[in-house]
């Protein structure tokens, strides 16, 4: 179970702008070029490089223990961007998806870049968590005790046995052999610098579930 998952949202933007590159010299290729395709694999490069360029600085910035930068966030439509980036890693893996995302939520205050940065790698871990059986990944948004947003993304893994949940934040601790074991400490740090709680746990019949919390915006509070 590879619950030490590190590859990052950079190196998802990198792979997509080799991608497109490789999209754009072949339209180029073509006799005549087809220059419109080629237009748009360049602007998608663009829009990629931006990203890749974006989720460094932040993590630059967070390793700094510079403060995260703060906008108002609907944490659905955050969820539902990074949705459609890893669609292509949870259809190659043959993965279902259940997406429950509760309507009303308050907005909360974060920084977008690091939040999906911390959605990302949940997904992405929990996809290649489920390497055999029924693969399932469901994603599911609501509010905790204290009014805040809870986030929950839950796989139909192997799971763990209990006592390793703590550990799987250490850093440098890892299940995957190439792994570095900086994926989830960094999910964690991410989180608690927005003032919230990261944590693991194990589901009732298959797999894990790891959930956060993040505050509403004050501005959201009734």
């Amino acid at each position: 179970m590879n619950h030490g998952w590190d590859i990052s949202g950079s190196g998802y933007a990198i792979a997509a702008t080799v991608t497109s590159g490789s999209a754009g010299l072949r339209w180029l290729a073509i006799q005549p070029p087809h220059l419109e395709e080629a237009r748009q694999a360049l602007g998608r490069i663009v829009r990629d490089g931006n990203r890749a360029s974006d989720v460094i600085g932040r993590i630059h910035a967070l390793v700094r223990k510079r403060p995260p930068r703060k906008e108002r966030l609907d944490i659905n439509e955050t969820i539902l961007e990074i949705i459609a980036l890893t669609r292509g890693e949870v259809l190659k893996n043959d993965v279902s998806t259940r997406i429950a995302l509760a309507s009303g939520l308050p907005l909360v205050l974060g920084d977008r870049i690091q939040l999906q940065q911390v959605i990302l790698n949940l997904i992405i871990n929990a996809v290649q968590a489920m390497s055999e059986g029924t693969r399932e990944l469901r994603i599911g948004t609501g509010t905790d005790a204290s009014g805040g947003v809870l986030v929950a993304v839950q796989d139909s893994g192997p799971g763990l046995p209990p006592e390793n949940f703590d550990r799987l934040f250490e850093a440098f601790y890892t299940t995957k052999p190439d792994g570095l074991g900086m994926g989830l400490s960094i999910c964690r740090s991410i989180i608690e610098a927005h003032e919230g709680r990261l944590w693991a746990t194990a589901d009732v019949s298959r797999g894990a579930i790891f959930q956060f919390t993040l505050p509403a915006s004050p501005e959201s509070v009734p």
